[in-house]
């Protein structure tokens, strides 16, 4: 029975052991670049962003790493934020200078910047400097909204007055879906709208190079109304 005490005590021994290690982890810190290093636990406050000094980045929560070699790791669930969010790894790069630091990841937006109001050995007080394709994606946003206005202005209720059209570029190639539109809206000024915005988005994408899939949108079937709403059906 002795032997089974012992192993008893070894994997005790163990266990507690990891434990201790665990909580003995801290924050790496390089004094001459307290920029390095992982950030986590946003709190947003109007324009700033603070964030405390963390020993990795979370898993189920936002985070960013500045690395020694000018490369960044960004813990993120994406752009848009909707629930259920699913968090993975963005790699990057970024320089500091003057207190700006200059992101460029592969995800959008491509490229933007944090100017530094306070940084310690324990916390980064940062305030988004708003990039030059930041403000190039909300002229195309807000001319989409205006599309968008326009399709749907008009509760569906014959499905028979409604067509679609294809509208936006991938930067691969093809469109970027299809939209419904009812035939009593000033159909003329619609497309010309359609055709702007198109026409945009491949300059966005050429001037920022940006990224896409390359997977073909086929058309939809038809429209049918759901609950007053134009629902396309594929």
């Amino acid at each position: 029975m002795w032997f089974k005490n012992i192993y008893f005590l070894l994997f005790v021994v163990l266990i507690t052991s990891c434990e201790i290690n665990e909580q003995r982890k801290v924050a790496v810190m390089d004094k001459d670049n307290l920029l390095l290093g992982n950030w986590v636990s946003p709190v947003y406050n109007e324009e700033t962003t603070t964030f405390i000094r963390g020993a990795s980045l979370p898993e189920e929560s936002y985070g960013i790493l500045f690395q020694h070699n000018g490369t960044l790791i960004e813990r993120t669930s994406g752009f848009c934020g909707t629930p259920p969010l699913t968090f993975f790894n963005v790699e990057g790069t970024f320089v500091l200078e003057n207190d700006i630091i200059s992101i460029t990841k592969e995800s959008y937006p491509s490229f933007y910047g944090w100017k530094i109001i306070e940084l310690t050995e324990k916390k980064l007080v940062v305030k988004r400097e708003v990039s030059e394709q930041e403000k190039d994606h909300k002229i195309l946003m807000d001319l989409f909204d205006e599309i968008s206005n326009l399709a749907y202005n008009e509760t569906c209720l014959d499905a028979n007055n409604w067509q679609f059209v294809a509208y936006g570029a991938k930067a691969c190639g093809g469109w970027q879906g299809y939209i419904p539109y009812h035939k009593n809206i000033d159909v003329s000024t619609f497309l010309d709208k359609i055709e702007a915005y198109t026409k945009a988005e491949k300059e966005f994408n050429v001037k920022w190079s940006v990224a896409s899939d390359c997977a073909i949108v086929n058309p939809p079937k038809s429209v049918d109304c759901q609950n007053g709403y134009p629902v396309l059906i594929y």
